[in-house]
């Protein structure tokens, strides 16, 4: 067994987000609204999902879990890319960029976990109802959380230790605004057979797995929908769907767009903008998709606003 971490090297160069410094405030100002909105947001769907008694269900029990994931994966970036933005300095340590390959892969495994159960949510609800409360009580939707958040955090440390395991050329300037374990391993001079086995093996379980789950709850959903004889029964089954079919859309059509951008484009900066894209963007339309489509939600927002004005 070889050295446990030859590498020297102690820090890691980003991407740069504008190679024009008096032009740092547009890029600074994007990214500190998206922020914000992603963060106020998903505060406000917790909030909601709290405070309604009525919202006390395994879909929105999954919707709490979603929101606090979406917090949790852009606080893990977007931060960073702000600083360095202001500072004008790329530069991110070994143990920071270790710590956020971690992250990153924690809370993007969860998010697909929980739009795959969220998924098996629905498709319980519109094909099995009679037998919904007992398919989804409590407890089994707490097993489901507890074996994602298991799965995640396993696969995460899993492949930060192994990226511990590499040691490094004098090549540190990672092509993305944030660490990536992919591009991170890229950049190393030993070898990386075990770890690229990792990742391929990590895309079949978080990536593979739940959208043939997703694909095949839906498609038995249209299945039981389109054989309901009420055409109000249709449009309110539907419409219950229309929501997670939204997020699930903008989260795995972000990931495909970045994964065949890294393949065809020859500028490193557009793949550099879609890595971005994926872990922000569906985390912040996703309180909108949610409080604007759904008439529980919003008549909770309206209770809680309502609450907030009267306090």
């Amino acid at each position: 067994m070889g050295p446990r971490n030859q590498t020297a090297v102690s820090e890691f160069l980003l991407m740069k987000v504008t190679e024009d410094p008096e032009l740092k405030l547009i890029p600074f100002s994007l990214f500190l609204s998206m922020y914000l909105v992603t963060i106020l947001g998903n505060l406000l769907i917790l909030l909601t999902v709290i405070s309604d008694s009525h919202l006390h269900t395994p879909m929105y029990f999954l919707l709490f879990n979603l929101s606090f994931t979406d917090i949790c994966l852009t606080t893990t970036t977007v931060p960073k890319i702000l600083a360095n933005i202001q500072a004008q300095n790329q530069s991110i340590t070994y143990t920071g960029c270790l710590t956020q390959i971690c992250l990153v892969l924690v809370f993007a495994g969860l998010e697909s976990c929980f739009l795959a159960v969220m998924a098996y949510d629905r498709y319980v609800a519109i094909c099995h109802p009679l037998r919904y409360t007992v398919l989804m009580d409590v407890h089994f939707c707490d097993l489901l959380i507890l074996l994602s958040v298991f799965m995640s955090t396993m696969d995460a440390l899993v492949q930060s230790l192994m990226v511990l395991q590499l040691s490094f050329c004098r090549n540190v300037e990672i092509p993305l605004f944030f660490c990536e374990v992919v591009q991170v391993i890229k950049l190393a001079c030993s070898d990386t057979l075990i770890n690229n086995i990792l990742i391929y093996f990590a895309s079949s379980i978080f990536g593979a797995i739940p959208l043939s789950g997703i694909i095949f709850s839906y498609s038995q959903i249209v299945t039981s929908v389109l054989r309901m004889p009420s055409a109000r029964g249709k449009y309110k089954a539907f419409s219950t769907c229309g929501c997670h079919l939204s997020v699930f859309s903008l989260f795995y059509g972000t990931a495909f767009g970045v994964s065949i951008s890294s393949a065809v484009a020859e500028s490193s900066r557009i793949t550099a903008v879609g890595s971005v894209m994926y872990t922000v963007v569906p985390q912040m339309m996703n309180p909108f998709i949610y409080s604007l489509r759904n008439k529980e939600m919003k008549k909770a927002l309206r209770k809680l606003i309502g609450w907030s004005t009267v306090a």
